[in-house]
């Protein structure tokens, strides 16, 4: 069996180079998470120094030689409670250590009772420099733990055996922001919610399919056509599935037409906050 001191030390960053991000995730399941880690382009990101990560086992700061971690709930009750001291423990050490960087400057709970993660959290943390994940297990963590964290986060409304795939979500929506990771840099602009939408509809070949064709707009080679195509089905996209999404999204005079056209009425624009569609300037007859 490892021993639990290099269990807690191993690490997942690039050798020689100075990462964007670092994400530390303190875990009972470490290598749950590495094949995530090692694949993909989060693994090129890696390899290139993008970004590094550090999968910490907490038994390894159990303080016992059974490395238990854990504990029945005081007022009793079914399940088992992650000590908090354990998790302050590997927190203290994960400053100390260090990962190339300095401590984290950011401590996440991951936990249902946190806020919604979305596009707006992933950006704003794909600015930070040193980001640790703290995943649960069995009854989640001893209530003390939330003082020792910076902000909670949730995936949404559902419950899972513990908060390793939540990490991974975060880990992947947050480092491919990061600069370099993702090879076209504007192409995350375009992503769903990034700009407020959900994404337009993509086409490759074959151009006929079982009677489904390319939309011609896309093989027209008019650039301001296959703009305005995506913008107007990213809108309609976005009414019929996600109309919540409406009224927070950076509409325009020409967004708002689109959206009359597909039956949503005046004050209704009004009331998402959009701007009027452009005036249609009425052509002047001769000798007016």
């Amino acid at each position: 069996m490892e021993p639990a001191k290099q269990r807690a030390s191993r690490s997942t960053e690039p050798v020689n180079n100075a990462p964007q991000l670092t994400f530390s995730v303190l875990t009972l399941f470490p290598e749950l998470l590495r094949p995530f880690t090692e694949e993909a382009l989060l693994g090129k990101a890696r390899d290139k120094g993008l970004l590094a990560y550090r999968l910490i086992d907490l038994r390894s700061y159990a303080g016992n030689k059974h490395n238990k971690v854990d504990d029945s709930p005081y007022g009793g009750g079914a399940g088992m409670v992650i000590r908090v001291d354990v998790v302050a423990r590997a927190l203290e050490a994960l400053s100390a250590e260090g990962s190339g960087t300095d401590a984290p400057d950011e401590v996440i709970l991951l936990t249902p009772a946190g806020p919604r993660f979305d596009q707006r959290t992933a950006e704003e943390l794909a600015g930070k420099r040193h980001i640790a994940l703290l995943c649960g297990r069995y009854e989640g963590f001893d209530a003390r733990t939330e003082s020792l964290v910076t902000r909670e986060l949730s995936l949404g409304d559902f419950v899972m055996m513990g908060g390793e795939a939540a990490a991974a979500c975060v880990m992947e929506a947050v480092g491919r922001l990061v600069s370099g990771v993702i090879g076209d840099e504007a192409s995350h602009l375009q992503d769903s919610f990034s700009s407020g939408l959900l994404d337009y509809p993509e086409y490759t070949r074959p151009v006929s399919w079982q009677g489904e064709d390319v939309p011609p707009e896309l093989l027209s080679g008019n650039h301001a056509a296959i703009e305005r195509w995506r913008r107007d089905q990213a809108l309609g996209r976005t009414l019929e599935r996600r109309p919540d999404l409406l009224p927070h999204a950076n509409l325009t005079p020409l967004d708002s037409a689109a959206l009359l056209t597909l039956g949503v009425s005046a004050e209704q624009l009004e009331v998402w906050g959009a701007p009027p569609p452009p005036k249609v300037k009425r052509k002047r007859k001769r000798g007016e």
